[in-house]
Parts: C-alpha cells; sequence; structure tokens
C-alpha cells in the first residue's frame, strides 16, 4: 500500500500533524509513506497510491480561500501559501482510474472546538463530489492559537489516527 499526505500549513502546526499521522501509518506497516505541501502535490495522482491523507487549517468555518490564506500571512504566517490550498488542488485532480481511500483531517483552535464547520468535513465532501476516492475517516487536531502551539497530546493523537487509518486501510 503506498500512502500520500498533502497537508496545507500555514503556521506549521498543520504540517506538524501531517508528520505524525504519517509516523503512526509507517508504524502501521502501511507501505511507502509520502508527505508533501499542498503546493507540490501531483495532479493527477499517482497510479500507486492507495491511501491519499488531506488535511489542512480550518478557516472560517471550512478550508481555506485565496482571502483567508491573505489573512493569515497577514498576521504573520509563513509565506508561500497564499495562492494554492487543498479546496482548489481538490477542486483540480482529475477523475481518473485511481480512486484511493481517502481520509481528512483538519487543525483549529481549541476555543472553537464545538462550533460547527471543519475543514476535514468540507474536504471530505469536496473529495466525493470530485470521485477523489472513498473517504474512510475525517478528523481534527486542535491548536491553542492560530500560530500555535499544538495543544498538548496532539502528536500523540495523529500518530494513533494514522496507525489506525493503516490498519483500517490494509
Amino acid at each position: 500500500m503506498s500512502t500520500l499526505v498533502v497537508h496545507e500549513s500555514h503556521w506549521g502546526n498543520t504540517r506538524q500533524v501531517a508528520e505524525a499521522i504519517a509516523e503512526g501509518l509507517l508504524a502501521g506497516a502501511a507501505g511507502p509513506v509520502t508527505v508533501v505541501d499542498v503546493g507540490a502535490a501531483p495532479s493527477p495522482l499517482p497510479a500507486d497510491v492507495d491511501l491519499l491523507v488531506v488535511g489542512g487549517p480550518t478557516h472560517a468555518f471550512s478550508m481555506s480561500r485565496a482571502t483567508t490564506r491573505q489573512d493569515a500571512h497577514r498576521q504573520g504566517a509563513e509565506p508561500g501559501h497564499e495562492a494554492v490550498g487543498i479546496r482548489e488542488w481538490l477542486g483540480s485532480l482529475p477523475v481518473g482510474e485511481v480512486r484511493p481511500a481517502v481520509a481528512t483531517f483538519d487543525t483549529r483552535v481549541t476555543q472553537v472546538r464545538r462550533l460547527p464547520g471543519s475543514a476535514a468535513r468540507a474536504a471530505a465532501k469536496l473529495a466525493g463530489r470530485h470521485h477523489v476516492g472513498e473517504v474512510v475517516d475525517t478528523a481534527s487536531f486542535y491548536v491553542d492559537d492560530s500560530p500555535g502551539p499544538l495543544a498538548d497530546g496532539e502528536l500523540d493523537r495523529a500518530r494513533s489516527w494514522g496507525l489506525a487509518l493503516a490498519s483500517r486501510t490494509r
């Protein structure tokens, strides 16, 4: 099984979660795992991808948009992420013969833990509408504030989720 983990990260928190998920996938003997920033993500998907894991920050109760990415940059986020987010990348994937299992995740601020809206759920819906593959799971991971840090225990929880994904999709 080959896994591609695509992340959109403005402050580095979502990237850390993506890397921890990849560690869990590897521990679960999920085969090769590639972690890539959405700006460098392949389109179309490589033919050998059996599991696609996609994650990004929740902005305004959903996946980021060009305007919310620009706002994040103005607030001090890492430069270079304004043009393409997971919304645009998922929407650009051509319908093809490669239809991997899909898992989505997001990072969100702990204070809005119970508010509606989630980049992970929105990405799952978009993946389904674009026939990317069957969505097998979604998860949210929490940061103390937009710039971070991740809340205590979230990287361990991300590793555990990756391990669970590996066992579920083998």
